[in-house]
C-alpha cells in the first residue's frame, strides 16, 4: 500500500498496535468485493472541536478527587495523552447539574448593578484554568442559560418552565453580555453563545421556553445587538439548542423572522430523541451556510441504567458518527464529571460521565471515554470530513482529512460477527478486521 504508515489505534486505544498489511497484488485488492473506498478530494465540513461541559456537578467532584486523581482527570481530557479536548460548555446561572439554584444578581435588580460572579470564581472558573494550563492553549468555549433570574419570568421562578417578560428582553441580552465580560477578564474566551437550553421543555429544573419566533426575535433583536453594544461581535450566536428530531423546523420558523438568518451563526442540538441524522442534512442543505454543533448528550440513568458498558459506549460511538457523517463541525458532550451516584444534581436528574469519581478520592473511566477517543484524539480541528463509500452496512464508517494529510478513519462493528473490509484510495489499499463489537481507528499518510 502506498502510504508512509498505517497506525490501527484498537477499542482500548492506550494499546496502540502498528499494523503491517499483508502482502496482496493491486489486482486483488481491486478486485476484492469487501471494499471501503475514501475520496480525499471530496470534503464536506470542517472540525472545530471536541470538548464536555464544566458543570457546577464536574467542579464539585473534581475537588472531592485526591491530588492523583486530580492529574489524571485533567490529562485523561486535555492532555495529549488522553481526549485532547479543545472546546468546553459552560452554563450561565444554574442549570440541574448544579448544587441549587443561582443567579449572579439579587432577585429584582432592574439595573445589573448587583451583578456579581463571585460564585463561578470559587468552583467553575478554576477547574477551567486548570483544564486550559493541561491543554497549553485556550479552550474554545460554548455559554449556555437554563434560566433567567425568577422575576424575569412569567412563572417568577426558575424551574419548572416558564417565560421570559417581553419587558425583560433587553435586560436579558445585556446580563448575557455582562457575564461574559466576567469571563473574559477570568482569560476565559466565550466563542459560542447559545440562547437557551432546550427552549422547548418545561423541566422540573432550571427551564425557560421560548417559542421559534421568539427565539428568533430575542436573537436578532436584542442579545446580538448587545453583544455588538459591549464589543462582542464575535461571538457566534447558535439557536435551538435542542433535540435534533425538530431542529429544521425550528431553525426555519427562527429565521423567517426579519435579520435573524443573517445574524445567527449556526444550530444546536441534543440526542435525547433518537438518530434523526437526516434532520442535520435538512438543517445543512436548508442552511448550508449555518455551523450544527452537537452540544449536548449523556446515559440517562432514567432510561438507561441497566444496559452494559458495551451498549453505553456503542451508543456513543454510534451518536457521534452520525452526527458527523450529517455535517457536524463540533462535539460537546454532558457532564465531564460526576460522582459516584451520576450527582450531584439538585432535582435527582442521575446520569453517567465517561469520567466518574468512585466516592474515596479515586476516579474511574467508563468505556465510553474511549470509544470517544477514537474520535477526538485523531479528527483535529481544521480537519475535513472526506466521503467514503462502503460494501456493507455491518460496519459504519466516517473519515476526515487532518491539515497534514493525515487520513483518520474511524470504524464501529456494533454487529456480532468480524468484518473484513479492504480499505481503498485511488486504486491502492490494504485488507483489515473489524473485530465484532468493536471501534478502530485507522491512520496514516499517503505518499
Amino acid at each position: 500500500m502506498e502510504m508512509e504508515m498505517v497506525k490501527v489505534i484498537t477499542t482500548d486505544y492506550e494499546k496502540q498496535e502498528y499494523w503491517k498489511t499483508e502482502e496482496r497484488s493491486m489486482e486483488e485488492i481491486n478486485d476484492c468485493m469487501h471494499v471501503l473506498n475514501l475520496y480525499p478530494e471530496l470534503t464536506v465540513q470542517t472540525i472545530e472541536g471536541f470538548g464536555g461541559a464544566f458543570t457546577e456537578a464536574a467542579a464539585v467532584s473534581f475537588e472531592s478527587l485526591n491530588e492523583k486523581s486530580k492529574e489524571e482527570f485533567l490529562e485523561g481530557y486535555f492532555g495529549n495523552d488522553g481526549l485532547r479536548y479543545t472546546m468546553g460548555r459552560m452554563h450561565m446561572n444554574s442549570c440541574d447539574f448544579a448544587l441549587g439554584n443561582y443567579t449572579y444578581v439579587e432577585e429584582g435588580d432592574d439595573t445589573l448593578t448587583s451583578f456579581d460572579v463571585s460564585h463561578d470564581q470559587k468552583t467553575i472558573f478554576p477547574l477551567i484554568k486548570s483544564a486550559m494550563n493541561r491543554a497549553g492553549q485556550e479552550l474554545s468555549m460554548l455559554l449556555s442559560p437554563w434560566s433567567p433570574p425568577a422575576y424575569m419570568k412569567t412563572n417568577a421562578e426558575m424551574n419548572n418552565g416558564g417565560k421570559l417578560k417581553e419587558s425583560y428582553y433587553k435586560l436579558w441580552a445585556e446580563y448575557y453580555a455582562k457575564y461574559i465580560l466576567a469571563c473574559k477578564k477570568e482569560g476565559i474566551q466565550i466563542k459560542y453563545l447559545t440562547v437557551q437550553n432546550e427552549p422547548a421543555a418545561t423541566q422540573t429544573w432550571d427551564s425557560c421556553v421560548y417559542t421559534a419566533r421568539e427565539e428568533g426575535i430575542f436573537a436578532s433583536d436584542y442579545l446580538i445587538p448587545a453583544l455588538e453594544k459591549a464589543g462582542l461581535s464575535e461571538i457566534q450566536v447558535f439557536i435551538w439548542d435542542h433535540n435534533k428530531e425538530a431542529m429544521y423546523e425550528r431553525a426555519k420558523e427562527s429565521f423567517e423572522v426579519p435579520g435573524c438568518r443573517d445574524k445567527v451563526s449556526g444550530v444546536a442540538m441534543h440526542w435525547y430523541t433518537g438518530d434523526h441524522f437526516d434532520a442535520i442534512c435538512a438543517v445543512k442543505r436548508a442552511f448550508p451556510e449555518k455551523k450544527v454543533f452537537f452540544t449536548e448528550g449523556c446515559v440517562e440513568y432514567s432510561r438507561f441504567a441497566d444496559s452494559g458498558e458495551v451498549q453505553k459506549a456503542e451508543m456513543y460511538a454510534h451518536d457521534m458518527l452520525g452526527n458527523l457523517k450529517a455535517g457536524v463541525e463540533a462535539f460537546l458532550d454532558w457532564n465531564l464529571l460526576l460522582d459516584e451516584k451520576g450527582g450531584p444534581n439538585h432535582v435527582g436528574n442521575f446520569c453517567a460521565a465517561p469520567m466518574m469519581c468512585d466516592g474515596k478520592g479515586g476516579l474511574t473511566k467508563r468505556l465510553s471515554y474511549y470509544y470517544i477517543g477514537h474520535f477526538s484524539r485523531y479528527i483535529k480541528p481544521g480537519a475535513k470530513q472526506i466521503m467514503t463509500t462502503c460494501y456493507t452496512d455491518a460496519v459504519k464508517v466516517l473519515a476526515f482529512l487532518n491539515t497534514d494529510g493525515e487520513r483518520v478513519v474511524v470504524i464501529l462493528n456494533k454487529g456480532d460477527r468480524d468484518v473484513q473490509l479492504s480499505i481503498r484510495e485511488n486504486g491502492n489499499g490494504t485488507y483489515i478486521n473489524s473485530g465484532a463489537h468493536s471501534i478502530m481507528t485507522v491512520c496514516f499518510v499517503k505518499k
